[in-house]
C-alpha cells in the first residue's frame, strides 16, 4: 500500500506524535531510562505540569521524565515529527533513494538540516542485531564489488580497483534479506570475517570463482561456485549469484543516478539504506507504509549527533 500523503501525520504535529507512540509503544509507554513498562507506574504529564514539552510522561520507578523521542534518532531534533514522518515515507517509497536537495525542496527545510535528517534515517535503517543467515542449510550468495572514483574528470581520479571503495554483500534468496559492508580491501581476511560472522556454517555458500572464497567455502557445509569468466550464470546444480548481483545493480544505479557522490566515510550508511529497502521490498510483502513504520521502530536505542559528543 502506498502512503496517503493527505494523512494527518504529515501535517498535524499531535497526530504525528500519537502515531509514533503507537508504532514504538504498541502495548503502552516504555521508560527509556529504566526500561519500566508497567502502565500503572507510568503517568502522562498533562495540564500546567506539562510545561512546553508535548507528549511528556513520568516514570514512577526511576522518577524520570521522557517523551516518545527520547533514546531515538529523533531526540533533540528541532524539526517537527510531521516532517520526520514525511521524510521516512519518501525514503521508504523511493527504490533508489532520494537526494537531500530534492528532499529539502519537498519538505521546505534547509539542505543542511535535510542532509543530517537523512543520515539519521539511514541510521534507523541499520539492523543493530542481525541474526545469522543460512538457516536450515539454505544457500547464501556472497560477492564483492567496487564503488567510487569512476570519473576521469575528477581531480583525485586514479586508475585501478585499489583506488575504489570495496564492498562485500550477502543475500539469502530464501528470505530475500541482504547485507552489505564497506571494507578497506576485499581480501581473504576481511571477506572471511564478514562471511563467518553472518552466515551459519551449515549453510551453502554460493560465490563466483574468485580465489578469495577457495578456503572460506571449505568451512561451510557446501560451497557452490559459478565460473563467470566462462559465462556460467547458473551452475549444473541450479545455483546462481543473480540475487546479490541484482542488489549491486540497484545500489550502483541509485548512487550514480540519485546521489551522484558519496564520501567514503558515509558509504556504510548508504549501504545500510539500500540493504534495508532490498530486505523489505514489496516482493516480500512489505509495502511503503509498513517500510516507513519499520524505520520508525529501528530508531530505538540509536543517537546520531551532528558533532561528536565530549
Amino acid at each position: 500500500m502506498a502512503a496517503n500523503l493527505t494523512n494527518p501525520i504529515f501535517t498535524d504535529e499531535a497526530k504525528a506524535r500519537q502515531h509514533l507512540e503507537k508504532v514504538r509503544w504498541p502495548d503502552g509507554p516504555v521508560c527509556p531510562h529504566c526500561g519500566n513498562l508497567k502502565q500503572d507506574r507510568i503517568a502522562k504529564v498533562e495540564g500546567k505540569k506539562q510545561s512546553h514539552r508535548e507528549g511528556l510522561y513520568y516514570c514512577n520507578e526511576c522518577k524520570g521524565q521522557f517523551t516518545v523521542t527520547v533514546g531515538t534518532v529523533f531526540e533533540r531534533s528541532k524539526l517537527p515529527l510531521s516532517k520526520w514522518w514525511l521524510a521516512m515515507h519518501l525514503m521508504a517509497a523511493s527504490k533508489k533513494g532520494m537526494s537531500a536537495h530534492q528532499m529539502s525542496r519537498m519538505l521546505g527545510i534547509s539542505y543542511k538540516s535535510t542532509w543530517f535528517m537523512l543520515h539519521r534515517i539511514r541510521e534507523a535503517m541499520r539492523d543493530a542485531n542481525p541474526s545469522p543467515m543460512g538457516n536450515n542449510g539454505g544457500p547464501v550468495q556472497a560477492d564483492e564489488t567496487y564503488y567510487g572514483n569512476t570519473s576521469k574528470r575528477a581531480k583525485g581520479y586514479k586508475k585501478g580497483l585499489r583506488h575504489k571503495s570495496s564492498v562485500v554483500a550477502l543475500v539469502e534468496p530464501s528470505t530475500g534479506k541482504a547485507r552489505a559492508f564497506k571494507v578497506e580491501s576485499a581480501n581473504a581476511e576481511t571477506v572471511a570475517k564478514i562471511v563467518y560472522t553472518n552466515i551459519r556454517r551449515k549453510a551453502t555458500l554460493v560465490t563466483d570463482e574468485a580465489p578469495v572464497y577457495t578456503f572460506i567455502g571449505s568451512q561451510f557445509a557446501e560451497h557452490q561456485t559459478l565460473i563467470h569468466t566462462g559465462r556460467e550464470y547458473v551452475n549444473k546444480d541450479g545455483y546462481t549469484t543473480n540475487n546479490v548481483e541484482n542488489f549491486f545493480g540497484i545500489f550502483k544505479k541509485g548512487m550514480s543516478g540519485v546521489y551522484h557522490y558519496c564520501g567514503e566515510q558515509h558509504l556504510q550508511r548508504y549501504l545500510d539504506e539500500f540493504s534495508f529497502r532490498y530486505s523489505n521490498r514489496s516482493g516480500l510483502g512489505v509495502d511503503d507504509v509498513m517500510r516507513a513504520e519499520l524505520i520508525a521502530k529501528g530508531a530505538d536505542g540509536k543517537r546520531l549527533t551532528y558533532r561528536r559528543p565530549n
